[in-house]
């Protein structure tokens, strides 16, 4: 969760419409769909090594036909990845593979479109890169990263796993911390490439920093259920312990609360 427009709110953006180079063999193209949940918008990936004549897409983005085509205008592409399954990564993605006439690889089978899917450990050879496929659980069940472990520097594309500014909320905080630890494990300095937000110089930092934010907020929802009780609702908690927290952002806060109530109860 952060900062960002008010939901409805069109924000002025440079990078709206406009492929960005980002590593040499990754660009951004960003959706025009802000909200507080998808921050200045969804961030749609182009893969491709110098020299390549295709190029892998991730995560096309929301059903947006002018999105959808200024990305279609930079391939051929030769397949499309999602992160996961939400609509604002995924919702294009029917779309944007009859446009682009290329399979859609997911780990969720209803989201695959002409292809057997994704799996944790996979190494796809696609427009003259290996990308390794990262289960990575938590912020949804079927939430993929991406490495691009032999670019120069390494780079992964983490969707809501982790995001390029903020915290992102989870439906299940026990897998999520695993996957946190092993971004983590990550080489130094490989570029995390975010579903939302900037990109960031080295996913290893700010992977650690999410357990460290994650380790905080769960001594202070212990602290919570100490005082109101060990039944407390998880809007009970979020009233106590986001108090300084703008309240646009307590239902996204209430959402993760409930994960960590979940989580620190299965503990017991």
């Amino acid at each position: 969760m952060s900062g960002s427009p008010a939901v409805g709110e069109r924000a002025e953006h440079p990078a709206y419409g406009v492929l960005r180079s980002v590593t040499p063999t990754a660009a951004v193209l960003l959706a025009d769909n802000p909200s507080e949940m998808t921050l200045d918008g969804t961030n749609t990936w182009v893969l491709r090594a110098p020299g390549s004549e295709t190029c892998v897409v991730v995560d096309p983005g929301p059903d947006d036909e002018r999105h959808l085509g200024l990305v279609a205008a930079h391939g051929p592409v030769s397949t499309v990845l999602l992160t996961h399954g939400h609509p604002d990564h995924s919702a294009g993605a029917r779309r944007f593979a009859e446009l682009v006439k290329a399979p859609v690889l997911a780990l969720d089978p209803a989201m695959r479109l002409g292809s057997e899917g994704l799996s944790d450990g996979d190494v796809l050879a696609e427009a003259g890169l290996e990308i390794r496929v990262l289960a990575t659980p938590g912020h949804t069940a079927d939430s993929l990263c991406f490495w691009l472990e032999h670019d120069a520097p390494p780079a992964v594309l983490t969707g809501d796993t982790v995001l390029g500014r903020g915290t992102t909320v989870t439906d299940d905080l026990g897998p999520y911390l695993e996957s946190l630890r092993r971004l983590a494990e990550l080489p130094d300095g490989t570029a995390l490439l975010p579903g939302h937000g900037p990109d960031l110089p080295d996913a290893g930092t700010t992977a650690r920093a999410y357990l460290a934010h994650r380790e905080l907020r769960l001594n202070q929802v212990r602290g919570a259920l100490a005082q109101l009780g060990p039944d407390a609702t998880a809007r009970q908690v979020v009233e106590l312990v986001y108090a300084d927290v703008d309240r646009s952002l307590w239902p996204a806060a209430e959402w993760s609360v409930r994960t960590q109530l979940a989580y620190l109860r299965s503990l017991t």
